[in-house]
């Protein structure tokens, strides 16, 4: 009975946005998107667009998206929303992390995307301009991937920090101890294989085309980078999204190493308690604040 119900629910909920969606105006994009997609199709094979599209979407998003926090550094504005204000970049740090992160990319990411191909092929997933998606359901996957990888990443994370393995793996993250966003892949490679195979599970369970790996991958990394720019800015869209974490929360994991072990939601360290020092740690600071005001 609740599942019919959970069912009826999910299924007015996708009626009600469609219908809203009938009245939004034509997106001016779509038509050289189509027109983008269609040539890709017609020129590439399934294999190319899957391997070296796959690695082009993941390079370009990585570090497109690495270039804010980047420039942040050189603006003196920007400082003031900086976390950790006593722990600048510096180029040692950034010379450093560039090396392994193009280390992984091509030598530990490169060959599992080579099998993306096999993977498309084998669930069957669709390439197909007519077959995609609709923005609104691509969305709603995309939570979906986060939300099973943010439970994949709790647990082996959690695990990862136990002190017979912890200096064997995890601690080749945790060598920054204010974090940037190019650091967010920078790991060991066993960490990369552990903690990325969450990134493949919501693909499994909600992969009806090819763009959705692309989607997520996006997704994903506008997420992970955002946590480890070591900046809390104002107005940051990804705010929006429920129960996200955010800079501020992953950076006290950098910071402080225990507690804060999601990645992207704050509920699994709520319902474990792993939480507790990071609250503790913000009333402690809000209460430093009040007695400033109260000295100004």
């Amino acid at each position: 009975m609740a599942m019919n119900d959970s069912v009826s629910i999910l299924n007015s909920a996708y009626l009600a946005v469609e219908y809203i969606d009938s009245f939004l105006p034509d997106n001016p994009l779509q038509q050289p998107f189509k027109n983008a997609w269609n040539y890709m199709l017609d020129n590439y094979t399934k294999f190319q667009i899957a391997t070296w599209g796959s690695l082009i979407v993941h390079e370009l998003s990585y570090f497109l998206l690495c270039v804010p926090g980047f420039v942040f550094q050189f603006i003196p504005y920007m400082q003031k929303y900086k976390i950790q204000q006593d722990k600048p970049e510096t180029w040692e740090k950034q010379w450093k992390c560039l090396k392994t992160l193009i280390f992984n990319h091509f030598f530990i990411q490169l060959p599992l995307i080579c099998g993306t191909y096999y993977f498309t092929e084998y669930f069957n997933i669709p390439y197909e301009w007519e077959e995609m998606p609709r923005w609104y359901v691509l969305i709603a996957q995309c939570f979906g991937c986060a939300v099973i990888e943010d439970a994949w990443h709790y647990f082996l994370h959690r695990l990862l920090h136990h002190k017979r393995i912890y200096k064997y793996i995890h601690k080749v993250h945790h060598e920054f101890v204010s974090p940037f966003g190019m650091q967010a892949e920078y790991a060991h490679p066993l960490e990369t294989l552990i903690l990325g195979a969450g990134f493949f599970i919501g693909i499994v369970v909600f992969c009806n085309h090819v763009i959705l790996l692309w989607a997520w991958v996006i997704a994903r990394l506008m997420e992970t980078i955002d946590v480890h720019s070591g900046y809390d800015v104002p107005l940051n869209p990804l705010h929006l999204v429920p129960f996200y974490a955010g800079a501020r929360f992953h950076d006290f994991h950098h910071m402080n190493f225990i507690g804060n072990y999601a990645s992207t939601f704050t509920w699994w360290d709520r319902i474990f308690g792993t939480d507790s020092q990071f609250i503790a740690y913000k009333e402690k600071e809000k209460k430093q604040q009040l007695i400033a005001k109260k000295k100004a």
